[in-house]
Order: structure tokens, then C-alpha cells, then sequence
């Protein structure tokens, strides 16, 4: 079957991210067209979601191979990249979909999945979870995921409550205590690979950590301004508060917050502290510009890359916000993203290593929701036909 040529310019449009709901609804429509699809869906039994799965990529396939067959032969480079784009995007819409298809195609009143599945196959990897631990300023540690709800103690001015949602929140005891001069205490939330979590600090800051990240912060702010530090990923919604500016240590940079919502990212294996700013305004400059006169301030929409060992910084307008912030939603999100930097995100999500036998120099474009297993996500990426995957025990290896 030939994909035709006004589906594959939608799922070009879907990769430029202007794809409206009406050609979404239509590329949708086009993948339930496949007669494998309407008879799975009426005729398979209980446990069987997988066969769904392969069914649906095996066309896919074939249908990619057909295509580059009919192309010419002075084109075929450009044809194969084209393919391999196309591929990813149209895997990463159609497969993250088809769970909701498969929720209501029996068209009866009340939605019911096909399967539950909850084990785990063998050479297999589950996702991460909501999970870290806190450090106390005695240098005790909590375990989150596994500490009950409640109260977990009290931290100078501060009350820290585990809340009934599983997540962290810190309670200012009282202005009083907030502005005296007693010692200022220090907490720590770190996640491990696989995990991630949220805190809200004391003074209504809110705090998405990514997995294998952390924030160090006072339990109580008090002075002229509110200082955090911070490894890996973490997103912020800032509680603005003008006498009081918030900063951000990450890596060798330093974020100064005007009353925003902003994604940094300095992971110790990525080349740039990457600032991205979707509301409000920051500064951004080098830990040690005492004077600010390399500072840049971001506006909405804009992205600050500080090279870690020139500590230079540029700005990059209209940036991804969606690529950015997809681990916060629960999604992985490539846009012409190379393989080794999905293979780090991958890596930290599913506590895996990553090696590579042979070249890891590609680009991808797709979506996949981070509830996959492992190997869910490695079969997406190696419909293109481009990349081979083997998962053995906690290794993941790369061949092409």
C-alpha cells in the first residue's frame, strides 16, 4: 500500500507542529482504514493487544518499503531520509493513539481497554516513576515514594508534609520566624535515574524535578533574595515576590527569575545549561559574572544556551515548548533529535546504560508517551529501519 501524497504532507505538517484537529482527525481516519486494524480490534481476544501492535508496524513497514521501491533512483537519498522521517512521525501519532482507538472502537456506551497489561517481559525495562529522596539539613535522609503521608517533620521555620497526592510541600511556620536570624536549614530532593518527582516550596514555589536531578534550598526564605541549586532537570513556576528575587545555581549559570515559568536544563553529559522561559521574564548569566555584563533576559518564548566551558551565551527565539516540557506532561518528544541525545533521555528515564556498536549519527521526529516499557520505545525508532536495539538486563545496545 502507498502512502498517499496528501497523508504524507499532514504528517509533514504534524512535524512542523501545524497539524489542526481536522487533519489530525483525518490522518486518524486514514490509519483505521486498515483492514488488519478493524479485524483485530472486532475479533481479538483478551491478551492480545500486542498482536495489534505488530500487526499495525508490519504494515507501516511495508508500506515504507513499497514507497522507497516507486522512487527514482537519482532521488533515492533524499527519498530514504524522507522515508525515515516519516516513519517516526507517522508511529509515534498513529501507535501513541491507538490505545485511545482501542478504548472505544467496540462503540458501546462505556469504554473498556482490551488489556491491562502489568508485567514486565523478560529483556525488558518498565518506565520510571514518581520517586526520590530528601535529604534533611542533619544529613538524614527520607525516602519519599515509600514515607507516609503526613507530617515528616519540622525544618526551622518550616513544616514539611508528605500530602495525600504522594508529593512534598514546605509550610512557612510563620512570617516571624520566616525574617529572623535563626539558622537557615538546608533541604535536599534528589531522583535517581527512573525517577521523578514535585515539591512546592515555602514560599509557593512549585518544583518539577526530571529524573537523576536535584534541588538543594532553604526550608524558610529569609534575606534579600531566595536562592536555589539545582543538577540535571527541573521546571519552575516561580511565586513572584519583587522584593525577594528567586535565583537558580544550575551547572556554572545563574537564573534570575522577574515572575516566571522556566525549564533548565544542565545535566553534567549535555555540552549547554539550556534555559527556556514560557512566561514572564529571567536573566541569565555566568555563576561567576559578578557584575552581570553577560547577562541575557529572556522573554517568552525564548531560549538561553550557555556553552559550559566558554561560558558564552546565546538566544534562540521561538523554541519547541512542547519538545522542552515533554517530560513534565509525561511524554518523550523528538524533533529532529539526534539519536545519542534520545539515548541519554532514555537512559535517565529507564535507568539503563546505553552502548554503541557503529554510528549513532541520526535524527528522529516522533512522540511516545514515557508509560511504555523500554522496548516499546526502541521499536518505534527502529521502524525506519535505520537502527537495531537489544536490551540486556539494565544495557541497551545500539547497532546499526
Amino acid at each position: 500500500m502507498r502512502i498517499p501524497d496528501h497523508i504524507q504532507e499532514l504528517i509533514h505538517k504534524y512535524e512542523q507542529g501545524r497539524l489542526s484537529e481536522t487533519e489530525k482527525k483525518e490522518l486518524d481516519h486514514w490509519y483505521h482504514s486498515f483492514n488488519d486494524q478493524e479485524a483485530v480490534v472486532s475479533d481479538m481476544p483478551e491478551g492480545n493487544e500486542s498482536d495489534l501492535s505488530e500487526r499495525i508496524m508490519a504494515r507501516l513497514n511495508q508500506s515504507m518499503m513499497a514507497e522507497k521501491a516507486l522512487a527514482n533512483e537519482s532521488m533515492a537519498l533524499q527519498k530514504r531520509k524522507w522515508n525515515m522521517s516519516v516513519a517516526v512521525a507517522l508511529i509515534f501519532i498513529l501507535l501513541s493513539g491507538s490505545l485511545y482507538y482501542l478504548m472505544v472502537a467496540d462503540n458501546s456506551d462505556t469504554p473498556k481497554p482490551l488489556v491491562t497489561k502489568t508485567s514486565v517481559p523478560a529483556n525488558d525495562v518498565a518506565p520510571g516513576g514518581t520517586k526520590a529522596m530528601l535529604t534533611l539539613d542533619d544529613g538524614s535522609i527520607i525516602v519519599l515514594d515509600t514515607a507516609s503521608n503526613g507530617m515528616l517533620g519540622q525544618q526551622g521555620g518550616a513544616a514539611v508534609t508528605k500530602l495525600d497526592n504522594g508529593l512534598v510541600a514546605y509550610h512557612a511556620a510563620s512570617k516571624q520566624m520566616e525574617k529572623g536570624d535563626d539558622k537557615v536549614f538546608y533541604n535536599t530532593i534528589s531522583t535517581p535515574r527512573g525517577g521523578e518527582y514535585q515539591v512546592t516550596l515555602s514560599d509557593g514555589t512549585k518544583v518539577w524535578l526530571n529524573a537523576a536531578s536535584s534541588i538543594r534550598f532553604p526550608t524558610a526564605f529569609r534575606g534579600a533574595d531566595r536562592q536555589v541549586q539545582i543538577t540535571g532537570e527541573v521546571y519552575f513556576e516561580v511565586a513572584h515576590n519583587k522584593t525577594q528575587p528567586f535565583r537558580v545555581a544550575a551547572g556554572k549559570s545563574t537564573i534570575e527569575e522577574l515572575g516566571t515559568h522556566f525549564n533548565v536544563n544542565a545535566y553534567e553529559d549535555e555540552m549547554q545549561v539550556r534555559t527556556s522561559l514560557l512566561e514572564g521574564a529571567v536573566k541569565v548569566y555566568p555563576v561567576d559574572d559578578l557584575d552581570h555584563p553577560q547577562a541575557k533576559i529572556l522573554k517568552p518564548g525564548q531560549q538561553a544556551r550557555m556553552n559550559k566551558n566558554s561560558r558564552r551565551i546565546s538566544v534562540v527565539n521561538d523554541f519547541d515548548t512542547e519538545e522542552v516540557i515533554a517530560w513534565k506532561n509525561g511524554l518523550f518528544v523528538f524533533k529532529s533529535e539526534d539519536l545519542r541525545s534520545i539515548m541519554r533521555q532514555i537512559a535517565r528515564w529507564y535507568d539503563v546504560d546505553v552502548q554503541y556498536r557503529g554510528n549513532g549519527d541520526l535524527q528522529f521526529t516522533g512522540q511516545i508517551t514515557r508509560n511504555n516499557n523500554v522496548s516499546k520505545v526502541l521499536e518505534m525508532l527502529e521502524l525506519t529501519g535505520e537502527v537495531k536495539f537489544k536490551v540486556q538486563d539494565k544495557q541497551v545496545i545500539v547497532t546499526r
